[in-house]
């Protein structure tokens, strides 16, 4: 009985080439080397750039330049609202004898701000 081969086998398709399985190494070291190349890509747009470190310092001694201003508007805002605050106080108190109109009521010694949103009806 003759055995007759139908379509072609492994063997008839590689005829002449060798088997050549790829290894896994290079495609790992050439994704580590992009990652690690874009990772120093993004550390050189701002992280490390002398330009990037120049602009921030500008922007630091700007805000360093105008607190000054900024805290004398506030000075004399929490002034005017201060004494809003006393009139208020002495309106309220006025028939509390003995009370003094201003004076700290926890006899600490040490001056405190007023509480967060005490003077700023804006914030609450």
């Amino acid at each position: 009985m003759v055995h007759h081969r139908v379509g072609l086998h492994r063997s008839d398709m590689l005829a002449g080439y060798p088997i050549r399985v790829l290894a896994p190494w290079p495609f790992s070291l050439q994704f580590h080397g992009a990652f690690a190349w874009g990772m120093y890509q993004v550390g050189q747009v701002c992280h490390g750039s002398l330009m990037c470190r120049a602009l921030k310092e500008e922007n630091y001694a700007a805000r360093r330049a105008i607190l000054p201003i900024l805290q004398a508007e506030e000075d004399e805002r929490f002034v005017s609202e201060w004494k809003k605050y006393l009139d208020y106080e002495a309106d309220v108190m006025k028939d509390v004898p003995g009370w003094k109109v201003g004076e700290n009521v926890y006899n600490s010694g040490r001056w405190m701000p007023p509480a967060t949103g005490e003077l700023r009806p804006d914030v609450w």
